[in-house]
């Protein structure tokens, strides 16, 4: 399990339930911050220090007050954060439910899991961790529902020169060179992980050999 996260909630309850989870996992260094700037700066503090943070679990929505910040929300601090660390993983924590906006957050900020503040959150939040800790991708069943009822997946270039490069034979391990060649990015082999299970998860397949035969039958590749 993991050993060192990093919460950015703004919401006292919120951030106490999170607590809660966390330490039912045995997770002892988490640390808790209220602003997305202080979250940016200790991640940047510890990468300096040379002691990572594993995970970040963040919320989307943070309050305005008469602290001023730099970065305003959720989606701007996973665009900041990746920018520093890319290959920490990231689970978002929200009451956002649509399906549209959480399929932008996997598609464009490729975090790992979501979790919607709903019932048993708290549950949800606990298989989250332990999904996303053996990455794999995580979404609430209700979200995961939904997106399986609209039966969609937009493809990505990335996407689709990843699949491309595996029906050529190529080994996943390797698809990392051959994105850098082309200077496709995000190029490293967490990403093409990441969309690969985010691809298989939507459109319900166990293989990747089953993503590359639909993408032939459709058409893409």
């Amino acid at each position: 399990m993991f050993k060192k996260v990093l919460i950015a909630e703004d919401h006292e309850i919120a951030n106490i339930s999170v607590q809660k989870t966390l330490q039912d996992l045995g997770i002892q260094d988490a640390k808790y911050v209220y602003y997305c700037d202080h979250a940016l700066n200790w991640i940047k503090n510890a990468l300096r220090d040379g002691d990572p943070y594993e995970l970040l679990i963040t919320d989307l929505i943070f309050e305005d007050d008469h602290i001023p910040q730099n970065i305003a929300d959720g989606v701007e601090l996973v665009k900041a954060v990746r920018a520093v660390q890319e290959d920490i993983k990231v689970i978002v924590l929200s009451a956002e439910s649509r399906v549209g906006v959480i399929d932008d957050l996997f598609r464009e900020q490729s975090i790992d899991g979501y979790v919607r503040k709903a019932r048993r959150d708290a549950q949800y939040l606990n298989e989250a961790l332990h999904a996303v800790y053996k990455n794999k991708i995580y979404q609430s069943p209700e979200i995961k529902e939904h997106a399986r009822d609209k039966n969609i997946h937009e493809f990505t270039t990335l996407d689709l020169h990843i699949i491309a490069l595996l029906a050529q034979g190529i080994p996943q391990k390797n698809i990392p060179f051959y994105l850098q060649q082309k200077q496709i990015k995000p190029s490293g082999l967490s990403s093409i992980e990441k969309r690969l299970n985010l691809m298989r998860e939507v459109l319900e397949f166990s293989k990747n050999e089953q993503l590359i035969a639909y993408c032939k039958d459709i058409g893409l590749i």
